[in-house]
């Protein structure tokens, strides 16, 4: 039998995680087979993720009338429906969790995006999640947006494992590791041992060369023929990779830092990188893009289900992380001389990231409190 791509990820350090959760998938047994035979080691999820699971699909309708019955609310109701799917997911990985001694086998449950810019409401909200879902293998996903970064070191101080999500510049990843060393040098500081949280930074992908090859896009027919042109040319679809390829190397750099040897001795767990949004967005690039390129010790790449099936059928397994700083900061240095600033654009990428969210939400919640009123009638 031919190896599984999949699986084979492991040997070069690499968690292959889903990017998506849905009841039924649970209830299948599906998660568990892609646990068990292609060597899935965790789930995340989002609002978006949930909308659409719940809006689509009739295995909530159950757990729904029984809400209605007692007259629960919306907040209630959504809080009892998406706490459930994150406990069955996280006793599926369960094993994981155990057989890894907590380093794998998590599973991702986001704060409400509405408090993306809200540091002490994303506190109290992010440990509020923690107790409801009473799993050690989740992550409580909390936005790298300024207002996060505190909230990300108190939230890790107190002992809760953390999924930095909406990462887009190596700039940000930076202050997000640092938060993350800050909150184990508290917990330690407590007396708690700093073995017991553990966190991954998600570092967003393929979006970034959909907003980048849009302004490539409009630099081409200025100067038609020209070196302008061809540079931009050349530079689409390579950007994204590049600019993740920092992070790597920034992460490499901030955790072998004499400060951070000695939280290790302690037991404190690096904060791995995670690549998010790896699917492929432009049909002209190859479907595993973002898995292919970015396969290195001490990651882990969420994918969404097309994405997983794509790289275990023809998915290449090789380190091409290790290395790669100096060709990574060339491409982004030539982007810079067409003008088109890698940090204005992650800006903006976070800004939409947290609108996108936070609409999927709050539809979330009006597809929760539409479900609820029919209930109620039938």
């Amino acid at each position: 039998m031919a190896a599984n791509p999949l699986v084979d990820l492991g040997r070069f350090g690499q968690s292959p995680w889903l990017d998506f959760i849905e009841r039924g998938l649970l209830l299948s047994g599906g998660l568990l087979r892609l646990v068990s035979e292609d060597g899935i080691t965790g789930v995340t999820s989002n609002p978006t993720i949930f909308e659409k699971a719940i809006s689509g699909g009739r295995e909530y309708d159950r757990q729904i009338r029984e809400l209605a019955g007692r007259s629960a609310g919306v907040m209630e109701a959504y809080k009892e429906i998406v706490t459930e799917d994150i406990r069955q997911a996280a006793d599926v990985l369960r094993p994981v969790h155990d057989t890894t001694s907590g380093a794998d086998g998590y599973v991702s449950l986001e704060v409400d995006p509405d408090l993306a810019y809200d540091t002490e409401g994303t506190i109290g909200r992010a440990e509020e999640l923690f107790r409801a879902v009473s799993r050690p293998n989740v992550l409580i996903k909390i936005p790298g947006t300024r207002e996060g970064l505190p909230a990300i070191e108190e939230t890790i101080a107190r002992g809760i494992p953390v999924n930095v999500t909406l990462i887009f510049s190596v700039q940000r990843y930076e202050e997000v590791a640092k938060a993350y060393i800050r909150g184990v040098e508290r917990l330690a500081a407590s007396g708690k041992s700093p073995h017991r949280v553990a966190s991954v930074a998600s570092f967003f992908v393929s979006r970034v060369d959909t907003a980048v090859d849009r302004l490539l896009d409009e630099v081409i027919p200025r100067w038609p023929g020209s070196p302008k042109a061809e540079t931009a040319i050349s530079l689409k679809g390579k950007v994204a990779v590049a600019n993740a390829q920092l992070a790597y190397a920034r992460f490499g750099e901030i955790f072998s830092t004499p400060r951070w040897k000695e939280l290790a001795s302690r037991g404190a767990r690096v904060q791995r990188p995670l690549w998010a949004s790896t699917g492929t967005k432009n049909p002209k690039y190859s479907d595993v893009l973002y898995v292919d390129e970015l396969i290195g010790r001490n990651t882990v790449n969420t994918m969404p289900l097309p994405t997983i099936d794509a790289f275990r059928d023809h998915g290449k397994v090789a380190d091409t992380l290790s290395g790669k700083e100096k060709e990574a900061r060339e491409v982004l240095d030539t982007l810079g001389l067409l003008d088109i600033g890698i940090e204005e654009v992650c800006e903006k990428l976070v800004r939409d990231g947290v609108q996108s969210f936070t609409d999927s939400y709050r539809q979330l919640l009006a597809t929760i409190e539409r479900k609820l009123s029919e209930a109620e009638v039938d």
